[in-house]
């Protein structure tokens, strides 16, 4: 990590924090409801993080929204702002904070229209996706081509060895990434490809990095897609893409704090990424992660001493393809690989408010979904804290995709265990979700996904108090006890093990509850 960096407070920042962080910042263990001056089990710390601290937090954060464009992303001064808070309410709990800078490439896009030309003329909303090329100035007018062995036009066998030179690729969300679909594309001879979804709401995605072999890419709704295909089918469907795009180089960074009690070389990292999409304040996605950890370190600064050393981080840039996990993960690998060994396991809080809300678990062990890549060994055992604190409680879950998707993935990339808990983005929630959860069928469980709508008056604070609850839960519990996942068991004096240790993998899952 490097050494951190004083930043003065802002104006707009000091009144946030003067006005915003005194509750978070007073003596936790003063005041009405704080009974428990040692919360060092799961059922006092889930008592003693409340909803109306973790709402404090996101009222910050929607504050410095408001002061700095409406928006808190990676590089900007909203990003610096949200920083200084946590710090400031990290430094009032008695941690020491430190930064960790890295560079990325900012992804801008100044024009994204997409028009139909024949048939029924019409103008269709489009979200471009982060690391698109830019079509030639003044646009491509194009006809439509959609794949014609397979929709999703993975491969090349898709195209099934059509010429798609001089026309624009119309292919379904799903099978394989959004980059590979657009490098398949291409190898058709496609001069730009349009992504629809595969279920309701906007398709909004990213090609990961930039990469010359590229070309303009965009994404439509469902609904959208079908209507274009069905127009094929009666003839050629020409339409206008414009779009223009711009990288630069930015510099932005993560936030790390630790406990000063707990083993060193079992280290449980929790962490959330701090930045909001371009769009938006970013409240849900992910003001609500980052919320809730940093209520959770407040109250885990009151234990006496926990057996391992707990790290939480705030991530930077995740909004720009995962930017600062993979910059501390691939830091350790490169220069201190011995540290990345001491982490016992990651736990990845990324959007725990969303309005059409399902309780979701990474699903490690596979029951529901395949995932991305093989999870690490000790990864099962991580998500049975979550299920098993769940069961206990009678409270509903349901598996969501171990995807990587968020910033557990450079970690399950390089063999940590991970898991972690998910209320739902751009997916469409069903009516067996409904029955658990309550909520809408149909539509997107978070419809203000990546918007400028998504603020603090659509945060669900119902689904935040389970999560906040079930995170409070988790980190005390692998904070005293990690023997299910790695095996090592401590009495919590600083990187001495316990004389009897044995690495375990972990328990096989317990059952999804729904």
């Amino acid at each position: 990590m490097k050494t951190a960096r004083t930043v003065a407070l802002s104006a707009a920042t000091a009144l946030v924090l003067a006005g915003l962080a005194g509750p978070a910042l007073a003596n936790p263990n003063k005041g009405p409801g704080n009974n428990n001056g040692n919360p060092n089990n799961g059922a006092k710390m889930a008592q003693a993080v409340k909803v109306d601290n973790v709402m404090n937090h996101l009222e910050a954060f929607q504050a410095i929204a408001d002061d700095n464009g409406g928006n808190r992303a990676a590089g900007t001064p909203g990003y610096e702002a949200s920083a200084q808070y946590v710090e400031s309410v990290l430094h009032g709990a008695g941690y020491t904070t430190e930064r960790q800078y890295f560079s990325f490439e900012r992804f801008s896009i100044q024009a994204d229209t997409l028009s139909v030309l024949s048939h029924t003329p019409r103008d269709v909303t489009n979200q471009v996706m982060s690391y698109s090329p830019s079509t030639p100035a003044g646009g491509i007018t194009a006809v439509l081509a959609a794949p014609s062995a397979n929709v999703q036009g993975c491969d090349a066998a898709a195209y099934a060895g059509a010429d798609l030179s001089g026309q624009i690729a119309l292919v379904s969300r799903g099978t394989c990434p959004f980059s590979v679909k657009s490098l398949m594309a291409a190898e058709a001879g496609a001069e730009a490809i349009i992504m629809y979804n595969n279920t309701d709401g906007m398709l909004n995605g990213t090609l990961g990095e930039a990469d010359e072999d590229f070309i303009p890419s965009t994404g439509i709704t469902r609904a959208d897609g079908q209507a274009l295909l069905a127009e094929m089918g009666s003839g050629p469907v020409e339409v206008h893409l414009d779009i223009q795009t711009t990288l630069e180089d930015v510099e932005t960074f993560n936030i790390f704090a630790e406990t000063r009690t707990g083993r060193a070389d079992n280290v449980v990292m929790v962490g959330a990424h701090l930045d909001g999409a371009d769009e938006g304040p970013g409240i849900n996605d992910n003001g609500t992660g980052s919320a809730a950890i940093l209520e959770t370190a407040v109250q885990l600064s009151r234990v006496n001493k926990v057996n391992n050393t707990v790290r939480f981080a705030w991530w930077g840039a995740e909004e720009h393809g995962l930017v600062g996990s993979n910059y501390y993960v691939r830091d350790l690998v490169t220069n201190d690989p011995a540290e990345l060994d001491r982490i016992a396991t990651y736990l990845n809080f990324d959007m725990v408010g969303s309005p059409n809300y399902i309780i979701g678990v990474y699903d490690a062990d596979e029951s529901t979904y395949p995932a991305s890549v093989p999870p690490p060994p000790g990864s099962i055992a991580t998500e049975k804290v979550f299920t098993d604190y769940f069961d206990s409680i009678g409270q509903p879950w349901v598996d969501t995709a171990y995807s990587g998707r968020s910033d557990y993935q450079a970690f399950i990339l390089n063999g940590i265990p991970a898991s972690g808990l998910f209320t739902g983005a751009d997916g469409s929630k069903t009516a067996r979700e409904v029955e658990l959860f309550g909520g809408t069928a149909g539509i997107m469980y978070d419809p203000n996904y990546h918007t400028p709508a998504d603020d603090i008056d659509n945060v669900n604070a119902e689904a935040l108090e389970i999560m906040s609850k079930a995170i409070a839960h988790s980190v005390i519990t692998l904070a005293q006890d990690t023997s299910a996942i790695n095996g090592k068991r401590s009495a919590g004096k600083s990187g001495k093990p316990h004389p009897q240790e044995s690495v375990d993998t972990g328990a096989a899952h317990a059952g999804d509850a729904a």
